[in-house]
């Protein structure tokens, strides 16, 4: 088979009513670039999104179709895409035309430049609550303040990579699949194209509406900086010497003020529940260290794929290629079959 010139993996779930728009504005847009594959992630939907991705194979050769076991969400969906995908350069996009498909091509030509990296930077966010995009532009300041690489600012998943980014990212098997994160980690040439993002064509997205996925927020902090664990230390050490100062204070007023010296209950029950908040900061931040410490320790697959169609499997959820036999590979369906579906 031919290497296309550009793969473009889309993680979908729940989204039938938008494939058919998508592909009418995205289709077009390729064939214009060039050879081009299509390659859609899909966990498992109660609705017709994969009868829907079926249909258009079947009068499509360019579109593959790759079905997980179960739910394992977007982050590991994109990421069972990336590692699957055969282009020279590889697209990310949602479905849900928020990010539009037109930008592919300006996105590839700047990559021709001499970028290996292209992603797309919101401009405007359209569609989206103020809530969400005020909690949006916090995160990312969080982030890049104790991230030990920046991250780009109001970017998603929407970029174009080189395949030598592809072929890098395929060592980095962290479970968590924070994409923006990865990339940024592995860096060389990388450059923003800047656009206005549209509201959802259809539907309503898979994350809250108002706080958008705080799981993933919280992988950019603790998957890529240690500054929480330094920042409690010092919390410590300072409240720490607070106390010795206050202690050393509350002697010598004791031994001036002898039985004059108030008894204040209040400020000890303020004193201990302050601590004990703190305490139990604490114990969340190392919980949320330990908790990827035990993720990543555990070796499970990022995804299982249980099925595709006008594709083969390159690598699976567990980091071994095509050419690993031990476990039954995914079950590979014919277009034509997809056809009658």
């Amino acid at each position: 088979m031919t290497q296309p010139l550009i793969s473009v993996v889309i993680p979908v779930y729940r989204e039938e009513h938008n494939i058919t728009p998508c592909l009418d504005r995205l289709v077009p847009v390729l064939a214009a670039i060039g050879s081009y594959e299509i390659l859609f992630c899909l966990d498992p939907s109660p609705d017709q999104t994969e009868a829907a991705i079926r249909q258009h194979i079947a009068g499509n050769d360019n579109i593959r179709l790759m079905v997980f076991s179960r739910r394992f969400g977007q982050p590991a969906a994109t990421i069972a895409g990336i590692l699957n995908c055969t282009g020279q350069s590889c697209v990310v996009i949602d479905v849900d035309l928020q990010d539009p498909p037109e930008l592919i091509a300006e996105l590839h030509a700047r990559m021709l430049e001499g970028h290996d990296v292209v992603f797309a930077q919101r401009r405007s966010r359209e569609g989206e609550s103020w809530v969400k995009r005020t909690v949006s532009s916090l995160g990312y300041k969080l982030i890049n303040a104790v991230a030990d690489c920046p991250i780009p600012r109001d970017t998603g998943d929407f970029r174009i990579m080189s395949r030598r980014v592809v072929e890098e990212l395929r060592f980095l098997a962290e479970s968590h699949g924070f994409l923006r994160g990865l990339v940024a980690f592995v860096g060389f040439r990388q450059a923003a194209v800047q656009y206005d993002r549209d509201p959802r064509h259809a539907g309503s997205g898979n994350y809250n509406r108002h706080l958008g996925s705080l799981k993933i927020g919280l992988n950019g902090v603790f998957g890529f900086s240690t500054v929480p664990l330094s920042a409690l230390l010092w919390l410590g050490v300072g409240i720490a010497s607070v106390s010795f100062c206050l202690i050393i204070a509350m002697v010598i007023l004791k031994l001036i003020l002898g039985d004059a010296y108030p008894i204040g209950i209040p400020t000890i029950t303020i004193l201990v529940l302050f601590l004990g908040g703190v305490q139990l900061i604490g114990i969340g931040v190392l919980g949320e260290y330990l908790g990827r410490v035990y993720e990543e320790v555990r070796r499970r697959p990022r995804y299982i794929v249980d099925r595709v169609c006008n594709m083969q499997v390159t690598e699976d959820g567990h980091g071994r290629g095509a050419g690993f036999t031990a476990v039954p590979p995914a079950r590979a369906d014919r277009p034509a079959a997809a056809a009658g579906a």
